[in-house]
């Protein structure tokens, strides 16, 4: 009986051979290397003046200083649980406060929708975002009794 172990040595030998042989037929020729080292440089870009004087970021939204509208409704305060559950106190033009949950409406304006710190209110074809005021830091009463606390 014949031992297998001389035929599985060359078809291991071929296995090995052919793709070998194909890779190196078909490797592709090496570019000539670059003369004298030089370094490459950029050549000048010329800039537009409106491109260098022109802000990157827009300014933070600041409430304080948005557009304001005379007879929109003034957000005073949030209550209930967002996004569904919540309503939101205005203030009208005339001093009234009145609650308004999402989809009603004050004085013409239709309260949309409701942010931890915003309310979005809608009337024709006008938007307006009305912020909660900003909290008033809070001053001690009393110095002493506020040193002798610390």
């Amino acid at each position: 009986m014949r031992r297998p172990a001389p035929l599985l040595a060359g078809a291991a030998i071929i296995a090995l051979v052919v793709p070998l042989s194909l890779l190196w037929r078909t490797a592709p020729a090496a570019s000539p290397p670059l003369a004298g080292g030089g370094t490459v440089r950029p050549s000048p870009v010329a800039a537009e003046a409106s491109l260098i004087e022109r802000r990157v970021f827009l300014p933070p939204l600041d409430p304080a200083r948005g557009p304001e509208v005379e007879d929109a409704p003034r957000l005073v305060g949030i209550a209930g649980r967002l996004p569904d559950g919540a309503v939101a106190m205005v203030r009208a033009a005339d001093g009234t406060t009145k609650i308004v949950g999402i989809g009603q409406a004050h004085d013409g304006w239709t309260l949309k929708t409701l942010s931890p710190d915003a309310a979005l209110f809608t009337r024709g074809g006008r938007q307006v975002r009305s912020f909660l005021p900003a909290p008033e830091p809070e001053t001690p009463d009393d110095p002493a009794a506020d040193s002798e606390a610390q």
